[in-house]
């Protein structure tokens, strides 16, 4: 099937996969288009050659130089504003509000998908395309879901959850077909310079990873210290602000207390962190809202799922039901370790996502009089 006429916009980081996607789609007979999407705020070129990652300069010098060995039409586009409201204002707020978010999701779904889309869109394209490990497919009742990648070890299924069918009607992933090998054979065998670049770790505003400096130095209030307490409210010490912490952490508490101890919660209305055993860390039930559904249009009754609770979780077996209109409980077969608000579940069932939310957390009390508030 010839594709000559459908018009193809990459989203080229100047790594691997993107470009490999960007060939494989031309070799398909797609009219493709380079896109790298400057999102980085306004930095000194040496600080940007510094840091590369995703979105640095050499990222952009990458992806140009792919793009004219594949003989394809390269444009840098400007995402700023959208990143920095959409991404770093967001994982921000999640931070000071005691939640631990995922960038990544929210990047994608907001600057990788809604925003480029609708550049592409408006400049004739038929679709915007990824170098993500992952597969979209159509079920037979219509909807677009995402598959597994055929190699689970590289999976990218969990940070595309929140992606809408609008989206994933206009979407093409390539690369989600191959094994992470493969797909640097094929980049070694046309001889793109960028065949063994290391993939890119962090997230990539915060190039040290210093999550809480980065928070410390852009939060638009002071961070304060308050108090460690136990489950029963005793004072056990001071902690350094409760950006500094997330659920399950156990390293960098400087609390003796002669035993190995655990971040429980964290209360960022009385600045408190509240501390555990490690059993203590285990619940079986977490409660998530900013439902987005794939495989099916809403959640009517029961439905059984494995559930991953963070990117590395493999899933555990869960029951779901929507218990408000935004608003969904999750019930494991087997408690689960640091179920962490501000980070996404995702649902899956056979080898696709059913749909996912964002943890609101595990205590029902907690979060049920405040339904009403539930956007």
């Amino acid at each position: 099937m010839s594709h000559t006429k459908k018009k193809v916009v990459v989203g080229m980081s100047g790594g691997v996969d993107s470009s490999v996607t960007a060939y494989l789609l031309k070799e398909a007979g797609y009219d493709v288009i380079g896109v790298t999407m400057q999102i980085w705020q306004e930095e000194s070129e040496q600080s940007m050659e510094e840091n590369g990652g995703c979105c640095g300069l050499s990222a952009v010098e990458d992806a140009r130089r792919v793009a004219n060995s594949l003989g394809i039409p390269y444009y840098v586009m400007n995402f700023r504003d959208e990143f920095k409201a959409q991404v770093m204002d967001y994982f921000l707020a999640e931070y000071l509000q005691g939640r631990t978010p995922n960038p990544c999701i929210a990047c994608n779904r907001y600057v990788k998908w809604e925003a480029l889309l609708h550049r592409a869109l408006e400049i004739g394209a038929d679709y915007i395309a990824t170098g993500h490990y992952a597969r979209i497919e159509q079920l037979e009742n219509g909807r677009y879901v995402i598959k597994n990648s055929v190699t689970a070890k590289k999976d990218q299924t969990y940070a595309l959850y929140n992606l809408t069918q609008e989206q994933l009607s206009h979407t093409l992933m390539p690369v989600g077909a191959y094994t992470k090998e493969q797909i640097r054979k094929i980049a070694e065998d046309i001889g793109l310079l960028v065949a063994n670049k290391p993939d890119s770790q962090d997230i990539c505003f915060i190039p040290d990873n210093d999550y809480a400096k980065f928070i410390h130095e852009n939060a638009n209030q002071e961070i304060k210290p308050g108090n460690f307490v136990d489950l029963a409210g005793n004072v056990l010490g001071t902690h350094k602000g409760i950006t500094n912490y997330t659920v399950g952490q156990r390293k960098g508490l400087q609390l003796s207390l002669g035993r190995p101890v655990f971040v429980v919660e964290i209360r960022p209305e009385t600045n408190e962190v509240v501390i555990g055993d490690n059993s203590d860390v285990f619940q079986e039930v977490l409660y998530a809202n900013q439902l987005n559904f794939m495989a099916i249009a809403d959640l009517e009754g029961e439905m059984t799922v494995t559930a991953k609770i963070r990117y590395s979780h493999e899933g555990a077996v869960a029951h779901i039901k929507k218990i408000g209109e935004d608003l969904l409980e999750c019930r494991f077969d087997a408690p689960q370790r640091a179920i962490t608000p501000g980070q996404a579940v995702v649902f899956y069932k056979d080898d696709y996502v059913v749909g996912g939310g964002s943890i609101l957390g595990t205590d029902k009390e907690k979060i049920l009089p405040s339904d009403q508030n539930l956007n």
